[in-house]
């Protein structure tokens, strides 16, 4: 793995959505080109999803740049009281697993990073930089099954595999994993 300690991480909230947007959609776009013609992964859906996660309180996002080329993001927001997050487990997990305050647990929507960044530690800076200084408990995130060597990169940060899920009907089946951000 190389690095690029050139890449400057700039933290941004739902204020600036109007201005960060148009960098969100594309960066989404070019990372999920392949898959675009999916009616669940287009750019159409993709914004609907965004809107959803951004109306959320405490939604933020963490952008890299290289100079001035964005280079990926990472979004999150916390869980609410009465989240839908865990109705698609296909096993459903211990009610104390579940049980959400609107502050215990950060979902990670969204990580992606540009092709030319990718394996040089970019993913992790983002991801660290969004989770530091949160006050949740926990972070949750979701991974498609078959992109294994995603996958047991979470496992590397420190995210377990609790379940797998279909959070929409027209979803692909997730894994489902969890890691601890601050001990109760």
């Amino acid at each position: 793995m190389t690095t690029t300690p050139a890449v400057e991480l700039r933290r941004y909230g739902v204020d600036q959505l109007d201005t960060i947007r148009p960098t969100l959609t594309e960066v989404y776009a070019e990372v999920y080109a392949d898959r675009l013609s999916d009616p669940f992964f287009s750019v159409d859906r993709f914004e609907k999803r965004l809107e959803g996660h951004v109306s959320r309180p405490g939604w933020e996002v963490v952008m890299g740049y290289d100079a001035d080329t964005p280079v990926g993001y990472a979004y999150a927001s916390p869980l609410l009281e009465r989240t839908r997050w865990w109705a698609g487990m296909l096993e459903s997990l211990p009610e104390e697993m579940t049980d959400e305050t609107g502050r215990r647990t950060l979902a990670l929507f969204e990580l992606m990073i540009r092709t030319p960044w990718r394996k040089t530690g970019t993913a992790h800076r983002i991801h660290e930089e969004l989770l530091s200084g949160r006050p949740e408990e926990r972070v949750t995130l979701m991974v498609e099954p078959t992109h294994p060597k995603v996958k047991a990169l979470y496992e590397t940060w420190g995210y377990e595999h609790i379940g797998d899920q279909q959070p929409f009907p027209d979803a692909p089946v997730y894994a489902t994993m969890l890691r601890t951000l601050h001990a109760v």
